[in-house]
């Protein structure tokens, strides 16, 4: 489609980098759920246990909690700008409080029953090995694959629903700081592109846009005070190399 964008995204913090991931995961295992062949089920289960393996390394429920609550904090000083759009941003003050209540609600480490559950733990343990989960390594898991595909679904849609109120609460922070900002054209003088971030501004993410035809991509470095951006020949068969043409590209910076 002519003026079709491609958006490559860059997050700005390690709490953005662990949302953007799980976000990427459960959109991977909710796309494989749909499907009735024993491989979407593989799959499902196998993105379900990397799912899992984030929620070891952190807190992930605190961290939730605590974007949510600077995301409240954030829009309702916003209550006193002119303007403002009252009806929307009370629907997305309401949603995050019905998030929060969840959460605080929800008792228990998230995803603890799913780590007591032996046939998982079983799957988990031979994923680490390459080929690990084959039929002959687990007679289980192959009984368990030879179900009808409803038994499987039903199966696979219990375990997932453990996760929910994090993927919901972990869309909507997303949601709100990809629209924080609006895109601004800008130039890559021969492909390279640097600006200071303001430190006292609390940037979330950076969004670069290009059109879907350019045979270009863009590889964004981001520190505290600023970030570049390259844009390279994209290549499949050899070493990517920075274009020396100056390109137009849209620039979104996140600040919420």
């Amino acid at each position: 489609m002519p003026g079709e964008l491609v958006i490559y995204e860059q997050p700005l913090n390690e709490r953005m980098r662990i949302f953007m991931r799980l976000e990427h995961l459960f959109s991977q295992a909710l796309y494989n759920l749909r499907g009735a062949s024993v491989w979407d089920s593989r799959q499902t289960l196998e993105t379900l246990i990397d799912i899992l393996n984030v929620f070891d390394r952190t807190d992930l429920k605190t961290e939730v909690l605590k974007e949510l609550e600077r995301h409240t904090a954030s829009l309702a000083r916003l209550e006193q700008s002119p303007g403002v759009d009252w009806d929307k941003l009370n629907r997305v003050l309401d949603e995050i409080e019905v998030l929060l209540e969840g959460l605080y609600n929800y008792s228990g480490r998230i995803g603890q029953a799913l780590r007591e559950n032996e046939f998982l733990s079983t799957i988990r343990q031979r994923s680490a090995i390459p080929g690990g989960t084959c039929d002959f390594d687990l007679p289980l898991y192959h009984h368990w694959l030879e179900r009808s595909p409803e038994e499987r679904i039903r199966d696979l849609e219990r375990w997932l629903t453990d996760f929910e109120p994090i993927r919901l609460a972990i869309n909507l922070i997303l949601r709100l700081v990809r629209s924080s900002a609006a895109p601004t054209p800008v130039l890559a003088a021969a492909g390279f592109f640097q600006r200071s971030l303001d430190p006292g501004i609390p940037y979330q993410m950076l969004r670069v846009s290009l059109p879907a035809t350019s045979v270009l991509y863009p590889e964004i470095s981001a520190g505290k005070h600023r970030f570049t951006v390259r844009f390279l020949v994209a290549s499949r068969d050899q070493r990517p190399t920075q274009t020396e043409e100056d390109v137009d590209f849209q620039l979104t910076s996140c600040p919420i």
